[in-house]
């Protein structure tokens, strides 16, 4: 077993790692009780828009140009998919739904592996302007992107769960969460709510592919199937919660990097969404199971 000292860089490293986490388990929640979509593409969307910055900055774009265009073509090719499927899908049932988002990312990697391939195995990788410096913290070294990825994290689900609450856009998309024919016979846009939530799940979508691009690697299989970290966050939160949908991302993000210097563990480390997300799930079923025989005994 390695020693505290030596566990003490993955803790900084999983704790920023689950703040990306947060930002996708935190739209992938948002955007699924405004539209009832679980969106799969998330990870594809990230990872290609991390690879059109790549080529733009390559080109000799300026560094903030490819980071905006990546952020943006998250956002814009989501709304695109969401006004062009999102009113014929409305009715359908969820899994019908997910798995029309599920083409979208086999379509995208594709995409990805035909104009990206890389030749000779040559290394790509996404620089930030935090990566330039950091600070110590008890002989650790953090860098500035570490903090931003945790610290975009925390901003986000504080700033979702106030949005939500007290803007009219947010109480409308919670309503719509509860019982979108009701809502529209209210009067609320449905379309454009529908719409701005499907922008802002490809904004974060764009933004976690930056981060994780500098933070993991820039590999178009490693970052779209980093979504199922932030896919059993969302489960584990029930599709509902986004406090829970953090703290459960925060938990994934450390355990798979706290595995990784333990030899004997470190090749099941990718296995920790499933696992915890089983056990949150089960736990959950187990909970419900109780109460409804609680209740029928009283």
């Amino acid at each position: 077993m390695p020693s505290w000292s030596e566990l003490q860089p993955f803790i900084v490293s999983g704790l920023a790692l689950g703040g990306v986490y947060a930002l996708s388990g935190v739209g992938l929640v948002v955007l699924y009780r405004a539209t009832g979509v679980l969106y799969l593409a998330f990870g594809a969307v990230g990872a290609m828009g991390a690879l059109i910055a790549y080529s733009l900055i390559s080109a000799g774009a300026p560094g903030w140009a490819g980071w905006i265009v990546c952020v943006l073509f998250g956002g814009v090719l989501t709304l695109a998919y969401g006004v062009v499927f999102g009113p014929p899908l409305a009715g359908r049932d969820p899994l019908v739904k997910a798995v029309a988002t599920l083409g979208l990312t086999l379509v995208l990697f594709g995409a990805m592996d035909l104009l990206w391939t890389s030749s000779g195995g040559q290394a790509r990788s996404i620089s930030l302007p935090t990566d330039n410096g950091g600070f110590s913290i008890a002989q650790i070294q953090v860098t500035w992107t570490q903090v931003l990825g945790l610290g975009l994290g925390v901003v986000l689900t504080v700033g979702t769960g106030a949005f939500l609450r007290y803007t009219s856009l947010g109480t409308a998309m919670r309503a719509m969460a509860n019982d979108r024919e009701i809502t529209a016979t209210l009067g609320v846009p449905v379309r454009r709510v529908e719409a701005a939530a499907w922008f802002g799940a490809g904004v974060l979508g764009g933004l976690a592919g930056l981060l994780l691009a500098d933070l993991v690697a820039l590999d178009a299989t490693t970052l779209t199937f980093l979504v199922i970290s932030s896919l059993a966050a969302a489960l584990i939160g029930q599709l509902r919660s986004i406090p829970v949908t953090f703290a459960a991302a925060l938990v994934i993000g450390l355990v798979h990097d706290l595995l990784t210097p333990i030899t004997q563990l470190t090749d099941y480390r990718d296995m920790t969404p499933f696992v915890l997300a089983a056990i949150a799930l089960l736990w959950v079923s187990r909970q419900g199971t109780v109460m409804s025989r609680s209740r029928e005994e009283a």
